[in-house]
């Protein structure tokens, strides 16, 4: 009873917290530190070296396979954000009884494991004669992260003073005038987070498009997959930080963009 309580407690709850972030981050500390392994082996350090990294950059086909993936991402990012933020200009404005269910076919491939969706891909693209390659890529990823895109954007929009758009009804602006002028400016944060989110989620993604990538379509998580085949080599461990180290970046400026953009609206209207 005496420990239960112990473990409830702040100073336990702190235990908890540290020992999961421990085991979180542990590993990726670890894949980062073997990628400056000057062996060929990776679990045996023999001294500090860059030359894996190096070793990635000179290599062609990783280069190919990092092309395929932010074409990948840039294009599936952009028409995944513009339906997203289409459905939820949609969904808010609509008076229909239907929002809820709407709403939950939105959530569904955020909840169907992601084997289903890809073997279902496949098959439909297979059904209607598609060949399987950068454009069956694009096409997955952009129905995936539809949803992903959609809820920052859904939120930012349902946080708008309707009162706004009111106003500028009142003074004659046209639909069109509004939304540019108003709703798309005040949305901009959401859309961006929706958007960077579809991106990573893009960037990262293996099981789908190991499904239904072809050849000359082979996008960076399934060459690593293909490497770590053969055995982990320092040269995984190096093309691995480099995406983490892409990743991390690209959060870390989305979050200042967004803070500075939410101290600028605050800023507005205490002045």
């Amino acid at each position: 009873m005496k420990l239960g309580q112990n473990l409830l407690s702040g100073r336990g709850n702190a235990v908890i917290a540290i020992a999961a972030l421990v085991f979180l981050y542990i590993p990726i500390v670890t894949l980062v530190a073997l990628s400056f392994n000057q062996n060929d082996l990776t679990t045996i350090w023999s001294g500090f070296s860059v030359k894996w990294y190096a070793v990635v950059f000179d290599n062609g086909d990783i280069l190919r396979a990092t092309r395929n993936s932010l074409i990948v991402a840039a294009i599936a990012t952009t028409l995944a954000t513009t339906a997203a933020t289409a459905t939820a200009l949609g969904v808010v404005r609509s008076t229909s009884t239907h929002r809820g269910s709407v709403e939950g076919l939105l959530s569904l491939p955020l909840l169907v494991p992601e084997i289903v969706t890809a073997v279902a891909l496949l098959m439909l693209f297979v059904l209607f004669g598609m060949p399987l390659g950068l454009p069956s890529v694009i096409l997955a990823h952009t129905v995936f992260c539809i949803p992903f895109a959609y809820y920052p954007i859904r939120s930012r929009l349902a946080g708008l003073d309707p009162a706004l758009i009111e106003a500028a009804a009142d003074l004659y602006a046209p639909p069109w005038k509004r939304f540019v002028r108003i709703e798309l400016p005040l949305l901009g944060p959401g859309i961006f987070a929706g958007a960077l989110l579809s991106f990573i989620s893009s960037l990262g993604d293996f099981v789908i498009t190991y499904f239904v990538s072809g050849p000359g379509s082979t996008t960076l998580p399934v060459y690593i997959f293909g490497m770590i085949r053969t055995g982990v080599t320092p040269e995984v461990n190096a093309l691995s930080a480099i995406f983490l180290l892409a990743s991390v970046a690209m959060i870390t400026i989305a979050f200042l963009i967004t803070k500075r953009v939410t101290d600028s609206a605050i800023e507005r209207q205490l002045s």
